[in-house]
């Protein structure tokens, strides 16, 4: 890719993601990766990262690897500090590495009994939020705890599930939280309206309730609207636009399915050619995706159903008014990776049975981390599947969310935490 094509495509994703989601919920430099999905929960990388656009036969360099206790939480990048949360025995740990060495900073840790209703998986799901010179992680058994980020030192700790009744659900909590400002909100699923609770940033103590509604996997998002953030919270039935001030729902409409279902895409937003807003959210099970145009008061849907997108887990790409997506279930074979007009939910080509996994957007390409182990780079392009390079770092499954800063691809799978050089270097940066 030559340097004009490469800065056009760094600056498309930077307006896409600037029009509309650009709300300071955390605080970070460029190249960082500080919660889940990225800058800005879309999956998109900083606008300055550069990548690579072929990778050698064996693959991207090991830079290091290192093992790492249970859970499908991946990790977040801030400053050079990764941090990790796991588990380790009767503990969830969470972690601060040297990001450029694996070396460990320092480790926090509390106790933990979670034991899931289904599978096996007894380690945290959540990815850590940092926010400022905090860290907020949340425990598959309800855990709320922020840390300094400089020591690890706790600063405070709330067990939601026990002080707001809520529902272990199949896998445990799930719902990484999401800082607007001084507030950290979490989909804890209580009763009584605790649904969706918002939280004091520096101490914890509970300032508002909202709904009734039970918890879901997916992580909310943050999005400004006439120059005000609201949060968008997919819960186990509906989708909720909330102001974060005081946990007022704006708007909501059914999202979800009783059952063995589970709603766990992060909720999409991005520019629509008029200049409005537009929502996408997806899961599996027969429930589908529905693509919306909403404001601070309403919401009206503009396509909806199965046909164009119905994925488990994976958060869609947009970039160029398109959405790439992996169609499917990791669980349930096979799954296809899709390209759709973003506007109309025509798909726009497709590739059968790619295999389930999730996608990081970067430079102009995608980085796909499937499931079992093989990553690919790929070509975004609208017009047709083009793989640029494959790879098998780690073997499968590779569940949690893979994190890209400063040129580093961070994977992990149910044993090893592995950092892999796919930046381009320095000299051939523009």
């Amino acid at each position: 890719m030559g340097s004009e094509t490469r800065l056009a495509a760094r600056l498309g994703a930077v307006a896409c993601i600037g029009i509309v989601l650009s709300v300071g919920t955390v605080s970070s430099s460029a190249g960082d990766w500080p919660q889940i999905l990225g800058p800005n929960r879309t999956g998109i990388a900083a606008a300055d990262e550069q990548l690579l656009d072929r990778w050698p036969d064996t693959g991207p360099r090991e830079i290091w690897k290192r093992p790492v206790g249970s859970g499908y939480a991946g990790v977040t990048v801030v400053a050079g500090r990764l941090f990790l949360f796991h588990r380790e025995g009767d503990r969830e740990v969470t972690e601060a590495l040297d990001a450029e060495s694996g070396e460990t900073l320092w480790r926090a840790d509390h106790a933990t009994r979670f034991w899931p209703q289904v599978g096996g998986g007894d380690g945290p799901l959540c990815v850590p939020t940092v926010a400022g010179d905090r860290v907020i992680t949340f425990g598959a058994d309800g855990m709320l705890t922020c840390l300094d980020v400089a020591s690890g030192r706790q600063i405070w700790q709330r067990h939601t599930r026990r002080e707001f009744d809520a529902a272990e659900g199949y896998f445990g909590s799930g719902s990484s939280p999401l800082v607007i400002g001084d507030h950290v909100i979490v989909n804890v699923g209580g009763r009584e309206g605790a649904g969706v609770v918002g939280f004091r940033l520096d101490t914890g103590e509970p300032i508002w309730r909202a709904t009734d509604e039970p918890a879901s996997y997916a992580a909310p998002t943050a999005v400004m609207i006439d120059d005000r953030p609201h949060a968008l919270v997919v819960t186990r039935y509906r989708c909720l636009l909330l102001d974060p001030a005081d946990g007022t729902v704006c708007w909501q409409f059914p999202f979800g399915m009783r059952g063995p279902t589970v709603n766990a895409a992060t909720p999409l937003v991005f520019p629509a050619p008029d200049g409005g807003l537009r929502l996408l959210v997806t899961a599996s099970y027969g429930i589908g995706s529905v693509c919306a145009a909403f404001h601070a008061t309403a919401v009206t849907p503009i396509w909806q159903g199965v046909d164009s997108l119905a994925s488990q887990y994976c958060t869609p790409i947009f970039h160029d008014g398109r959405l790439t997506c992996i169609d499917g279930r990791d669980d349930v074979p096979p799954a296809t990776l899709k390209h759709i007009d973003a506007a109309t939910g025509k798909v726009l080509w497709q590739e059968p049975n790619f295999g389930y996994g999730t996608l990081v957007a970067a430079d102009g390409k995608l980085l796909a981390a499937k499931t079992d182990g093989e990553i690919l780079l790929l070509a975004d392009s609208p017009n047709g599947f083009e793989v640029l390079s494959r790879a098998r770092p780690l073997p499968g499954p590779l569940r949690a969310l893979a994190a890209l800063a400063n040129g580093r691809l961070y994977l992990r799978n149910d044993t090893s935490l592995i950092c892999l050089d796919v930046g381009l270097p320095p000299a051939d940066q523009d």
